[in-house]
């Protein structure tokens, strides 16, 4: 099969239609094989119900239902574990992505070598209260995630080589990163393509202003995870060593300041009056916590079922 279009939806019922009679003459104009996977995220309009009604006249067309709203995240992963085509190609069900973009996107994958093509909306036609947001998180996204030649990691049209999405696990809501997530699996032939974004035609957006906030903490669970995620001794036991020594100089200074104190008749040091005294504490407690936290995590990591678990690209 060429072509596995995955399409999460939620509360999208009015859009459905138009969306599937789009992609299947795109489809049959340039003689694809292909399937259209809907993964329905526990909608409470009659989405699921007009998924049905089209796969009926429809065979290309497949859908999994989720029994309540889950996110997009695992919509698409569960979407990526269906898919059955060699690209696989993702796109929001509201039709502001055009499957006209389809085409071209197959040809970069197949003939350009690309692993992943992710689509770059230029012209948008969002308030600008969602651009302005949009724009500081992707440079954020560029400058953490190494990938300085993407302008839109959040875009929802995108292209995928099959083997890309077999080998990442999308959660939470890392749907924003799969670029990341893919770079870190070891694809890193990653491209860019401008599309065309067209204003919604029908309903409201589903995604609200916490998704920038809850974007930046995921953001930086995914580096830590890429950096460190193997070996957190690496982190914890550096930051854990040097608050320790940090604490160990401070009670030098103090040692120092009582001995000055024994021996002069004028001066009187009192160790609990000291600012070293208290500063010696805390930094040698917090540098064993986080030594310990450290260890801690190696003894997790140790004891993972997934901690030999590496893709292999070719084998002779």
């Amino acid at each position: 099969m060429d072509i596995s279009v995955v399409i999460p939806l939620y509360n999208e019922e009015e859009s459905l239609p138009e969306l599937a009679s789009w992609i299947e003459r795109v489809m049959q104009a340039n003689g694809f094989t292909y399937e259209i996977l809907f993964i329905d995220d526990g909608s409470t309009d009659s989405s699921f119900e007009v998924v049905k009604s089209l796969a009926s006249s429809n065979p290309n067309i497949r859908a999994v239902s989720f029994s309540r709203n889950y996110g997009k995240s695992p919509a698409l992963n569960i979407g990526f574990r269906k898919a059955k085509g060699d690209v696989v190609i993702t796109m929001d069900a509201d039709l502001q992505d055009s499957p006209d973009e389809i085409p071209e996107l197959y040809r970069m994958i197949t003939e350009d070598g690309y692993d992943l093509v992710s689509g770059w909306k230029k012209k948008r036609y969002d308030p600008l209260s969602k651009t302005l947001p949009t724009k500081l998180f992707n440079a954020t996204a560029r400058a953490v995630s190494g990938i300085k030649n993407l302008h839109d990691f959040n875009c929802g049209l995108k292209a995928y080589r099959s083997a890309v999405v077999k080998h990442i696990e999308v959660y939470g809501d890392m749907h924003r990163y799969i670029p990341y997530l893919a770079k870190n699996a070891g694809y890193h032939k990653i491209g860019e393509k401008v599309v065309h974004h067209q204003a919604r035609k029908y309903g409201h957006t589903k995604f609200g202003l916490d998704r920038f906030v809850n974007g930046y903490l995921d953001l930086g669970t995914l580096w830590f995870q890429s950096k460190f995620g193997v070996k957190p001794m690496h982190i914890f036991g550096l930051l854990g060593s040097l608050m320790f020594i940090i604490g160990f100089l401070a009670v030098l200074v103090v040692l120092i300041l009582k001995i000055i104190s024994i021996n002069s008749d004028t001066y009187y040091f009192y160790v609990t009056n000291s600012v070293y005294f208290y500063l010696s504490l805390a930094a040698m407690i917090m540098g064993l916590q986080f030594f310990l936290s450290g260890f801690i995590g190696e003894l997790i990591t140790r004891n993972s079922p997934e901690r030999n678990n590496y893709l292999v690209a070719e084998e002779i």
